[in-house]
C-alpha cells in the first residue's frame, strides 16, 4: 500500500459528472491522502498505514517543532483512491499500471483503510472510488511524505 500524504490547510475533492461536478469531500486543516493499493496488499498493510497516519507528528507545537499528531490539533483526513501511485514509467512514454490492484481488490481495502482511520477517532472525508475527480489543496509547509508498506516487507 502506498500513500502520498500532504499536510494541508484545506483540501477538497469534486466528482466530475455530466458536464459539471459535485463536492464529495472537504476538510480544513489536516492531511490529504492519495491512496494506492497493490495486488498483494491486505489487512496488515491497511492497519499499518492507518496507525502510521494517525500517529505521525507533523504539526508544530508551541516551540514550532513538528511534535503534534492530527488528533492533537483537531485535524481531519481527506482520503482519495489513486491507482496511478503504482504507475511505472521506467520504459517507454506511457506508464504501466500492472502493479496496481484490480478494483475488486483495491476498493474493499481502501474502504477498510478509511474505516480504520475513523476507528482511531479521526474525521475522514473521501473521494469516490473509480470516479474522475478534481482535487484541490493548499499544501501547508509544504509538507509531503511518501508512505509505503509492501506485503511481507517493512514500511517507510
Amino acid at each position: 500500500m502506498r500513500v502520498l500524504l500532504q499536510r494541508v490547510s484545506r483540501a477538497e475533492v469534486r466528482i466530475r459528472e455530466g458536464g459539471g461536478s459535485r463536492v464529495s469531500g472537504r476538510i480544513g486543516r489536516g492531511y490529504l491522502l492519495l491512496v494506492g493499493v497493490a495486488h498483494a496488499d491486505g489487512e496488515e498493510q491497511a492497519a499499518w498505514m492507518a496507525e502510521k497516519v494517525a500517529g505521525l507528528r507533523l504539526f508544530a507545537d508551541a516551540e514550532e517543532r513538528m511534535n503534534l499528531a492530527l488528533g492533537d490539533v483537531g485535524g481531519a483526513v481527506l482520503a482519495v483512491s489513486q491507482f496511478t501511485l503504482y504507475g511505472d514509467a521506467a520504459k517507454g512514454r506511457r506508464p504501466s499500471f500492472i502493479d496496481a490492484a484490480r478494483p475488486e481488490h483495491a476498493r474493499p481495502l481502501y474502504e477498510r483503510f478509511v474505516a480504520l482511520l475513523r476507528a482511531r477517532g479521526l474525521v475522514v472525508e473521501t473521494g469516490e472510488f473509480g470516479a474522475m475527480m478534481d482535487v484541490e489543496l493548499v499544501n501547508d509547509g509544504p509538507v509531503t511524505l511518501w508512505l509505503e508498506r509492501a506485503a511481507g516487507g517493512a514500511g517507510r
